[in-house]
């Protein structure tokens, strides 16, 4: 199967280029600034890199129509970038409807208000801040234009070094206080906070349901079957606060949790919801993958 994954070069797209990989798919990634030089020969011999800024109709369509993939995966976004959130997707479902591919669109939780305790799949979305309204238009243009599209939505990507399948071998473990090499804005904030690099608080009352990179990257592939079109929700088990996550990242990786100060986002001004929490039950009954909570997938990989 030929794979095309948009946002290649970023946390989540790099976790479905080595797992598109290791299925034994013709892999095609795209970044925005610089490709991927994460030190794997092979790996970076086995993929066909290729720059790609999504805000440009004309640039999505003349690449897709060169790689002509089976299957578009899209986790690329740019957060402060109405452009790249809402119209990118809507040009990549423009140019996978021309050339006949499955497009996989990643969503997120920030489409929801947070006025509800749950969000099943079928809940429609009432976003409070600029970048939930920017994925609520993304979510619009790809269900109109391409309504076989699998539009999965999910909350914050943890994985870190830990981002491997059941049974490989892990890396080295920091020793207590030296800095891990983190990848999601979570975990990178979470270790500048614990080692004096910044200053800053993490939200006490902003809940969330954490999702582990390869859980989530799993369960996408398994969503690009031809006949999985519909909005799927793909989140961790456990809901949390971002302090309470932070915690557990700290722990995990041997930094001192006492240093990481709750906040409350309520009193911050900051926009955006408050509590959402995605309620996966549908989506996990179609899926293979099983989706973790934080809870059990950082505590499993603490020293």
């Amino acid at each position: 199967m030929r794979v095309l994954v948009v946002g290649g070069s970023g946390f989540l797209g790099r976790e479905l280029v080595r797992r598109c990989l290791a299925a034994g798919h013709e892999v095609a990634a795209t970044y925005l600034s610089r490709p991927v030089d994460d030190g794997d020969d092979d790996a970076r011999e086995a993929v066909a890199w290729l720059r790609l800024d999504v805000r440009s109709r004309a640039d999505a369509h003349a690449l897709v129509a060169r790689v002509r993939p089976d299957v578009l995966v899209n986790a690329a976004y740019l957060q402060t970038d109405w452009s790249a959130t809402a119209d990118g997707p809507a040009h990549l479902a423009l140019a996978a409807a021309a050339h006949g591919s499955r497009l996989v669109h990643v969503s997120s939780d920030v489409v929801f208000s947070g006025a509800r305790t749950r969000y099943p799949e079928t809940c429609v979305p009432d976003p409070i801040s600029p970048y939930g309204a920017a994925k609520a238009a993304a979510e619009t243009a790809v269900r109109a234009i391409l309504p076989g599209a699998a539009i999965v939505r999910t909350s914050l990507i943890i994985g870190g070094g830990s981002a491997r399948p059941p049974g490989e071998e892990r890396p080295a473990r920091p020793s207590p206080g030296e800095s891990a090499a983190p990848g999601s804005p979570s975990e990178v904030l979470v270790h500048a906070l614990a080692t004096g690099r910044a200053r800053g608080v993490l939200f006490a009352d902003e809940v969330r349901c954490p999702v582990h990179v390869g859980d989530l990257a799993s369960a996408l592939l398994e969503l690009a079957a031809p006949d999985r079109g519909g909005t799927y929700h793909a989140a961790g088990a456990d809901a949390l606060s971002r302090h309470r996550l932070g915690l557990l990242i700290a722990r995990r990786d041997g930094l001192d949790p006492a240093l990481l100060t709750p906040g409350e986002r309520a009193a911050s001004g900051v926009p955006g919801p408050l509590a959402v929490r995605l309620d996966c039950t549908a989506t996990q009954r179609l899926l293979g993958t099983r989706l973790r909570g934080a809870e059990e997938f950082l505590a499993a990989a603490a020293p």
